[in-house]
């Protein structure tokens, strides 16, 4: 991998970015649960496919996904940093690719992947996932 160039700031504030358990997963996880919503958490829906969601429905078959804004590419959100310009536009488009593909494996084998922004609202966000869950239900037969 090439080196490039960066500030010992930068790398230490890098370094302390959280993937798991962020301020808006718990928030989201807290009112999905206090909706009376059962899940699981950072779980591989597919088996055999390295992708991990943060949030599983698995008998209804929904996987949801809380993306950072600058990580993923936010539409409304996203900045592009001018230092190590190329680097960072590879690292954010390739996150950014995989999530389409990741996308596309679920929706092929039955599966809906529901993305979440960080910037969502909470309660919001909850009240969306949780239409999309309750109607992707198999009735009691």
């Amino acid at each position: 991998m090439e080196a490039f160039e960066s500030t010992p700031a930068v790398r230490a504030r890098m370094s302390r970015q959280k993937s798991k358990d962020t301020k808006i997963e718990v928030a989201l996880r807290r009112a999905l649960h206090a909706a009376g919503l059962r899940y699981r958490v950072h779980r591989r829906p597919l088996k055999g496919i390295r992708r991990e969601a943060d949030i599983v429905f698995g008998p209804a078959r929904v996987a949801v996904f809380v993306d950072g804004c600058f990580w993923h590419g936010c539409p409304e959100h996203a900045t592009w940093p001018r230092r190590n310009a190329e680097f960072w536009r590879g690292k954010i488009e390739g996150n950014q690719a995989r999530d389409r593909d990741t996308d596309a494996r679920l929706a092929e084998s039955g599966w809906l992947a529901v993305r979440v922004w960080e910037h969502e609202a909470v309660d919001e966000a909850a009240e969306r996932v949780s239409r999309i869950v309750l109607a992707r239900r198999t009735p009691a037969s």
